[in-house]
């Protein structure tokens, strides 16, 4: 099979999704290894699905590892360059869903030994500390942003010295991850900072379908918190990007 754009969002976004999602379960399933090891774990750990999700997006053909529709939209209202993102939400859809389904088989004999179904849900999809739509919104609509113009600050770093140049391209995953992890750490406590719509539906898709055993409700009256909040977020980030000619 040839390397393509698509092939690389789709697995490069399962990769993500396979870890950042992988660590949660360790995390809040009941008789694991990691059970109980906390937020600093859980944080860590999707850095590092940021980080090398982005280099298998690379390797199998997508060269700017988006990953996440809010980044193909942020970037395509900043370019005014459409072409791309219907093919690539789609393989970062199908890559979340598969890189859920993933994390369910390797945590299989956890799912019946953890009783609460919200633990179980949280290692699929994100949810609010405390349920307020508009609040949660906010903060998806927040983080998003910061995500966006961080990524933008990571391109343009040394381009504005023509003797030095941008930074080394096998530097930047790294900085993106850090980037993730500071979002994680200083904004994720009030909504598990989705700031990715495929990062919550694909995972949420899996949850509704997947025999589970007691799992509960999806909560589906939540999804529209990381979609709507992450892609607004992208499309604002993208115009004050534009503002200051990025």
């Amino acid at each position: 099979m040839q390397q393509t754009p698509f092939i690389g969002e789709l697995i490069g976004t399962m990769t993500v999704i396979l870890l950042g999602n992988g660590v949660v379960a360790n995390v809040v399933l009941k008789q694991t290894k990691g059970e109980n090891s906390g937020w600093i774990v859980i944080t860590a750990g999707w850095a590092f699905a940021v980080i090398f999700g982005v280099f298998v997006a690379n390797a199998f053909g997508s060269p700017g590892a988006h990953l996440n529709p809010a980044v193909t939209i942020a970037f395509a209202v900043l370019k005014s360059d459409y072409s791309n993102v219907f093919s690539f939400i789609t393989a970062q859809l199908i890559g979340a869903f598969l890189g859920a389904v993933i994390v369910w088989l390797q945590y299989l004999p956890h799912w019946k030994a953890t009783e609460d179904p919200g633990s179980k849900l949280a290692c699929f999809s994100t949810g609010p500390a405390i349920k307020s739509p508009g609040a949660n919104f906010l903060s998806e609509f927040i983080a998003t942003i910061v995500l966006i113009i961080g990524i933008a600050a990571i391109g343009f770093s040394g381009t504005s010295d023509a003797q030095r140049g941008p930074i080394p391209s096998g530097i930047a995953p790294y900085l993106v991850g850090m980037l993730v992890w500071s979002i994680g750490l200083s904004l994720g406590g009030t909504t598990g900072y989705a700031i990715n719509p495929v990062r919550d539906l694909g995972p949420r898709i899996a949850h509704a379908i997947l025999p589970i055993h007691k799992k509960g409700s999806s909560e589906w009256e939540y999804a529209w918190v990381p979609i709507a909040g992450p892609v607004l977020g992208a499309i604002v980030a993208a115009f004050i990007l534009r503002t200051f000619s990025f």
